[in-house]
């Protein structure tokens, strides 16, 4: 039986007991909040392997949360599960720091996926040959998803480390659209595309300062992470 522990944010009481029945039945243990607040409280005591939440919630919405959660933690994975579907809300939910995204009515099935292969990469990033890289004045440590330079830290999501990790593994090199899509995502549908250039974006500002560093998109075909040695 897995020892994974779930946070479960979700107002819909009938919709909360199935998809946590069903991830009991998987093995994980589950910790089910009905509103944003109880959420907040349930994360800052315990230690959770992943976090599951609705946006729509009493209090506190998932945004908010998810807001908050990054202010404490930036590396524990985020899905997103909404009514709502317009790009605009997934794409904010990402910027927030949000792993990925599931329209309701959503296949318990396809959410169970999810976690596993989130939580297998995660063992994966832990195991990793290669924990350490150069980024221009920083430093990555892969394992906890860092960039640092003398006092400068700074911390990034657990798929912005996975992509930036793929580029260094690949620098000077293109990679297709869907190469990365695959490789992140295991997927490379128009979503996970727009996904990916949200991401993307967020690594070129957070490496804006690196001269010696780029970021070329290949209108059609992909990108290439540029480092002049």
């Amino acid at each position: 039986m897995s020892s994974y522990k779930i946070l479960y944010a979700e107002d819909d009481e009938t919709l909360a007991f199935l998809t946590k029945d069903n991830l009991e039945q998987n093995g994980y243990d589950v910790v089910h909040c009905l509103d944003g607040n109880l959420c907040m409280e349930a994360f800052k005591k315990e230690k959770f392997d992943i976090c599951i939440l609705d946006i729509m919630l009493p209090k506190k919405d998932g945004f908010e949360i998810a807001a908050d959660i990054r202010k404490i933690n930036n590396n524990v994975p985020i899905i997103f599960l909404s009514a709502k579907t317009l790009k605009e809300d997934r794409i904010k939910g990402l910027k927030l720091g949000a792993d990925d995204y599931l329209v309701k009515p959503f296949s318990i099935e396809e959410l169970a996926l999810k976690i596993e292969i989130f939580l297998k990469r995660s063992q994966k990033n832990a195991i990793s040959e290669k924990v350490s890289y150069r980024v221009g004045k920083y430093n990555f440590d892969t394992q906890n998803y860092l960039l640092t330079f003398d006092q400068e830290k700074i911390t990034l999501t657990q798929r912005e480390s996975e992509l930036l990790k793929l580029f260094l593994d690949n620098k000077n090199t293109v990679l297709k659209r869907e190469q990365i899509l695959t490789s992140l995502w295991g997927d490379d549908d128009y979503f996970m595309g727009r996904s990916l250039d949200v991401f993307i974006s967020r690594l070129r500002k957070i490496l804006s300062t690196e001269q010696h560093i780029s970021i070329e998109n290949l209108h059609g075909i992909g990108f290439r992470f540029n480092i002049q040695d």
